[in-house]
């Protein structure tokens, strides 16, 4: 049984991934490394907690010590890693934890794999992959045409994206100076069951819900690539499984949508949802400052994952968000609890590092 660490399992992405290599298969042991900050949650996977191939491990990839003695006793064969920071606003406020997280944890985490993976030491490399999940951000803002290629030049211009930028050079620097076997996906925005309720699409589910008004940067024009979540995981999966060593794949769902439409069909679809006459939803929307940094455009061209591996996104948009909004209305618990910081006790009781 082949061993596979994935990082920041208990978020909103590697949840997901977490969950469907747990399921898909039952041959490998799967091991959730996260932290179990604010964004990071065990509710997301109590469908799976009790399956004989998954673990959860707490812990934090800054911990250098940490992290080498766990690949040491572990000796996992493969790394997913997608434990970062990720909002933008948190890492204009505290740009130092993203370094953190994003640069130095990657490293620690490339430096163990090194380490129990180098041929030097006489290990057998064939068969480990170490796979860094990326953003789109790390390539700057668009103009009103183009798309994000895996040849984009690196333009970041956030605190976030320069973290996530950094990162990235540091995995291909280990692929060419140490024959580490890497690969690395950049994905668009992503949206489905389990978000937390920071990010534009639940918050606003969740302020329509309680009558709150909707914030939407500048005039929201700002337009984004919409990826559903599980079609992300998808394609993690066939990337992780088929991928040469050394490349690079773009993830996108093929779905430009400015930031205010985005809010204007989710109001639409609450409204019919909680049986409120249309347009009621929209009165909540409020704009204010725009961010700064704010990129205007992002749109991923994923024809090299397309026609190389066979992946492609299943769902349109609007279907994709019709799906999110039912998930979040049929779990109100889990916002509740997540909204409140109600689990993060309850888990932090139940696991140490």
């Amino acid at each position: 049984m082949k061993k596979i660490l994935i990082t920041g399992g208990a978020g909103f992405i590697g949840s997901h991934v977490v969950r469907l290599f747990v399921t898909k298969y039952p041959n490998l042991q799967v091991v959730n490394l996260d932290k179990l900050t604010y964004a990071g949650n065990l509710m997301n996977l109590i469908d799976i907690e009790n399956r004989e191939n998954y673990r959860f491990v707490k812990g934090d990839i800054v911990d250098a010590s940490f992290i080498n003695e766990l690949f040491e006793i572990e000796q996992f064969d493969a790394v997913i890693h997608l434990a970062a920071e990720s909002h933008v606003d948190r890492s204009i406020e505290n740009p130092l934890d993203f370094v953190m997280t994003n640069i130095i944890g990657t490293v620690n985490l490339l430096n163990a794999a090194k380490k129990i993976w180098s041929p030097s030491l006489g290990k057998e490399i064939a068969g480990k992959r170490f796979y860094h999940v990326s953003t789109d951000e790390v390539y700057g803002s668009l103009g009103e045409t183009g798309m994000f290629t895996e040849e984009t030049k690196y333009d970041p211009h956030s605190p976030y994206s320069a973290s996530k930028a950094g990162s990235d050079h540091f995995v291909r620097a280990y692929g060419d100076t140490y024959g580490l076997p890497v690969v690395i996906s950049n994905c668009s925005n992503n949206y489905g069951p389990f978000h937390f309720p920071e990010k534009l699409i639940p918050l606003c589910i969740n302020n329509i819900k309680n009558s709150k008004p909707l914030p939407i940067y500048g005039k929201g024009e700002n337009v984004r690539d919409w990826l559903f979540v599980e079609d992300h995981a998808r394609a993690i999966d066939v990337i992780f499984h088929t991928a040469k060593n050394g490349t690079t794949y773009n993830i996108g769902g093929h779905n430009e949508w400015k930031n205010i439409d985005v809010i204007r069909l989710l109001c639409t679809i609450m409204d019919r949802k909680l049986n409120k006459a249309t347009g009621t939803s929209e009165k909540l929307i409020t704009f204010v400052k725009d961010r700064a940094g704010h990129d205007l455009r992002y749109a991923i061209d994923s024809t090299k994952l397309q026609n190389e591996l066979g992946w492609k996104p299943s769902l349109q948009f609007e279907e994709g968000l019709e799906k999110t909004v039912d998930w979040y209305l049929a779990n109100e618990e889990w916002l509740e609890r997540v909204t409140s910081g109600a689990y993060q006790d309850y888990y932090n009781k139940q696991y140490t590092q």
